[in-house]
């Protein structure tokens, strides 16, 4: 069964998640996953990242997250900023770091607080600056379509939040 928003929203809205996300690269490629399920137009195309459990550090969190999502071990992280997503009922505080990949396979990993049959991970990819402006069929993450080439996001600091506009 694939994943609906109302499925999406049943797991993850009405209440404040805070979430960590990694900003991995491998030269000028930016590590990325496509969600299905998350957004009417396709994709939503994201840095790595998921919910920080109770008992948990962030760094723990992150950590995980990657490895659950992707299949790679991280190391290094650095924190850089803080996003705020509020589009009721969904509503996160994201804490984004930078982390070197310092082994693992990349594959398409699982969402464990998914059930099976409603995994959204479509496809896990290191994706160059020229991919990222010519995918057609996703929504970025609004930092992403913030900046004008991949690595700006090493360079942020502070909090961000923008309007629910899509800008591409």
């Amino acid at each position: 069964m694939n994943p609906t928003p109302e499925r999406i929203h049943a797991q993850f809205g009405n209440q404040v998640r805070v979430r960590v996300c990694a900003i991995c690269f491998s030269g000028d490629d930016l590590l990325l996953i496509a969600h299905r399920g998350l957004t009417e137009e396709g994709y939503f195309i994201a840095p790595p990242g998921g919910g920080i459990e109770f008992g948990e550090s962030a760094e723990e969190a992150l950590y995980r997250e990657v490895e659950e999502e992707t299949g790679l071990q991280i190391d290094k992280p650095q924190f850089l900023f803080v996003h705020e997503f509020i589009g009721p009922p969904l509503h996160a505080i994201e804490l984004f770091f930078s982390a070197d990949i310092r082994g693992g396979t990349l594959k398409v990993g699982t969402d464990p607080e998914m059930e099976d049959s409603g995994q959204i991970i479509e496809r896990v990819q290191f994706m160059s600056p020229q991919e990222i402006y010519a995918e057609q069929k996703g929504q970025f993450h609004q930092i992403i379509r913030h900046c004008n080439h991949p690595k700006e996001l090493l360079s942020l600091r502070g909090y961000f939040k923008f309007d629910n506009k899509t800008r591409n």
